[in-house]
This record gives structure tokens, sequence and C-alpha cells, in this order.
């Protein structure tokens, strides 16, 4: 038996609101299934989460995805999903694109159910009414789950007893998951623990992950491919792809492969300490872009790449000075890139702020000592300072990831011990209040950390 497990292939994603953006995650999508998928024939295909980008899909991006479900479906290959938390139901209704396209028969969604009482319950895949929980295929009986966010870790233990009285002994059985795992994250941030994950270990033979943007395989059990396409420039090194997984003698054997159509991405970064005027930055930039940046070839037929530019260091005069759209344009006309990010992360006179900081720190624990020494200047909060940054980051990467106001609201009050009355009135004032009181403590009128 034989299976593909893709996820987080967020088809729809338009980064720097490039329609051109939006077709890379398409190709990626798209060349996978054809140069993999269609050859080799696979008993299924697993998607863990994430086929979409945004809840609210566009008739493109709709259009992108039954491209590539129809080519499996011509081939008579099931395709297995569940939802992730970018292409979950809106909470104010029941529907979901993912419902549509398992109702039209271009896929199988697979979630728990609930019943009278709202206790989740896992049923068996009815075809007539094309709802189930779990399903059996070839050798293998696959069961899904929901986004369960920062519930993972309480809400696990109920999902496994419901699944227990249908493990079958005789079939390879795989649970499809989509969410962060504790210690394979740069941040520092709720996930699923690696003790509650053990849990499944004598019931469950092959864990299907989704969610984190890198490749990871955890006991070289639950496994996790990445995302297709890199969702940022800061993901652009990081392992990420899909996997071809071979089941023998009730074991296991997963490939993870790269090799598909992908955006290239390049990364350069100048030191502009010293340099007396706007003109001089601009000569250091562009001096840098001549020597080190990969002009695009357009016969090559290749895909041109995104630039990243980030600048470092002191300023000497106005950040405004520096007219970074005109030095985009002249870094784009020289590399013909797709794209070109410049990255400002200097420091100008009268922010001088984490200077002592080792630049060649991680972005994410650069900008956590930052807040957290911003934060220390005010008293109520500076005995708390190491907590309030880590809350503010955690907070940043919610919203980012268009988390819903009310769960990164419940995240807050949780972090901050507010109580609620029955109502959450309590809650909702308080972290209000809280985010109003600290934004200028922490930030300043002008002060931002900023995420491309």
């Amino acid at each position: 038996m034989k299976f593909l497990h893709i996820a987080d292939v967020h088809l729809g994603c338009r980064r720097y609101n490039l329609d051109e953006r939006a077709r890379d995650f398409f190709r990626a999508w798209y060349d996978v299934l054809q140069r993999y998928a269609l050859p080799n024939r696979p008993d299924f295909v697993l998607i863990a989460g994430d086929l979409f980008h945004m809840r609210r899909v566009d008739p493109q991006t709709m259009n992108h995805a039954i491209a590539g479900l129809e080519l499996l479906r011509s081939k008579n290959i099931p395709v297995l999903v569940i939802e992730g938390n970018h292409d979950q139901s809106d909470p104010t209704s029941h529907f979901s694109w993912l419902r549509s396209l398992s109702q039209w028969g271009y896929l199988k969604l697979l979630e728990p159910q609930y019943d009278e009482s709202k206790k989740l319950i896992v049923t068996e895949w009815d075809e007539k009414r094309r709802r189930g929980s779990f399903i059996d295929i070839g050798g293998a009986r696959i069961f899904g789950s929901n986004w369960y966010g920062m519930s993972a870790n309480a809400v696990l233990p109920l999902l496994a007893e419901q699944i227990k009285p249908h493990i079958s002994s005789e079939r390879f059985n795989i649970l499809m998951l989509h969410t962060d795992i504790e210690g394979y994250l740069k941040r520092p941030i709720p996930a699923l623990t690696q003790a509650r994950l053990r849990e499944l270990r004598g019931m469950i033979d092959y864990v299907a992950l989704g969610h984190t943007h890198k490749e990871f395989n955890f006991d070289n059990w639950a496994f996790n491919p990445g995302s297709l396409e890199a969702c940022t420039v800061d993901e652009y090194d990081e392992p990420r792809g899909f996997y071809m997984v071979e089941v023998r003698d009730h074991k296991a054997e997963a490939q993870h492969i790269r090799d598909y159509v992908q955006r290239p991405i390049q990364r350069l970064s100048v030191e502009i300490s010293g340099s007396a005027d706007p003109e001089m930055v601009r000569a250091r930039i562009l001096e840098l872009v001549e020597r080190e940046a990969r002009v695009h070839d357009e016969s090559s037929g290749e895909l041109a790449p995104i630039v990243e530019v980030t600048l470092r260091g002191r300023l000497g005069f106005r950040t405004s000075l520096l007219e970074t759209n005109a030095l985009r344009e002249q870094i784009q006309e020289r590399t013909r890139a797709l794209h070109v990010i410049i990255r400002n992360l200097t420091i100008p006179v009268e922010y001088q702020v984490g200077d002592q900081f080792d630049p060649s720190l991680p972005r994410h624990e650069r900008e956590r000592r930052i807040l957290e020494d911003l934060v220390t200047r005010d008293a109520r909060y500076r005995d708390r300072a190491g907590d309030v940054a880590n809350l503010i980051m955690e907070a940043k990467r919610l919203a980012l990831e268009e988390e819903a106001p009310e769960r990164i609201i419940e995240f807050i009050a949780q972090k901050l011990g507010l109580e609620s009355d029955d109502d959450g009135a309590n809650v909702q004032n308080g972290v209000e209040e809280s985010i109003a009181d600290s934004r200028l403590v922490l930030f300043g009128p002008r002060r931002r950390i900023d995420h491309e």
C-alpha cells in the first residue's frame, strides 16, 4: 500500500498582494500531483489541513483546487482531507468550502461529529450522506480530526477515547491531525505536548500531521511534511515538501520529496552603520545587489526570484529619507525579480533600543528581547517583562494566522489571569483595557516591530 501525505497547500495565498504569488501555490500543488500522484498511482492522497489559505475562497482559487482534484478523480485516486485553521468553517456557520467539495465528490472530508448533547463522537464514513470520521481504503483505516488550536491537549484524550473502539488490528490505522507539536517550533507558544501525542502510540500506526510549515518527524511515527510553498520569506530555507509513503509489513517508509516547482527566494543583508547620508546607504545597497544578487534570465523558463534586502545598523538620519520605494524599483530593475522586499531593521537615532543584542540571533529572539527591554522600562510590568513579551509575540502570531478574535482574546485573558463573569464581559473589557493601556508603553507613537 502507498499514499501521498500533503499538508498546508494554502491555495489562494496572495503574499505581497501579487496574483503571481497565488499562481505559485497552484503551480506547486498541480506539479506535485501531476509528477508524483498520477504516475505512482497511490491508493489515496491525504491532505492534513489548510488546502486553502482563507475561509472565503475566490473563484480563481476554487478553479485551482478543482484542477488538481479533478486530476486525481480522473484516475480514481481518493482524496482524504481535514480542516486546518485557515480553511475551517466560519464560527457563525456549519458550512465550509471543504464540505462543499466533499458533497460534490471531489474529496472526503473526515471529521468527528457531535451528538445531541454536544459530545464528540466518531462515525464511519457514510457514502450516501458523504459524512463521517473514518474510512477504510485498501489496507488502511483513516481517521480525521478538527482544528483544535490551543485546546489540542484537552481534546486529544477525548478524541482518542472515541477512536479506540474503531481501531482495526487488521488494518494500518492513520490519524490526520492539524496542530503544532511541542519541541518543533522556534517560538514559545502553546502546542500539543509530545507526551500527549505519545498516548496515541498504541492505537495509531501513522500520524499525518499538518500546520507547521517545515518538515519533521516524531519518533519515525508522526510525520509533518511542511507547506508546499513558502508562505513567507522567513520560511524560504525551511525543509518543506510532501511524503511518498509505502507501507510494508505494517510499517511505514516515508520519503520526503522536495523536487517540484517552487518560487526561488534570495535574502541579502547589508550593514549600513557609518553611512553619512541616504545616498551613501543607497550606494552600499546597490553595490551588494550587483555583487551577490541573482539576475533572472527571462529566456531560461525558470520563475523569477523574490529578493529580500535587509538593512541593519544605526541610522544617523530620519528613516523617511531612505526613499525605500525608489530603491526597491532600482533593485527590481537590476535583478528582474518578481518582487523586491526591503526590510528595514536599522535603528534611528531616536530609537536606540536593542543595540546590545547579537545581530546573529534569530529574528524572533531579537524581537522578543527588544520587546522585553521596552516592557522593563515600565515599572508596572517590570517583574513580568519576559511573560508580557512572549504574550505580545504570540498574540501577533495568532493574528497573522487569522485566528478568530475570540480565541485571541481568550488566550490573552488566560495569560493575564483575568476572570470572566457569565457572559465573558470582564475578560473582553479586561483585555481591551490592557491592550489600550500598554500600546503606547510598549511601542510608543511610532515604534513598531515590522512583519513582512
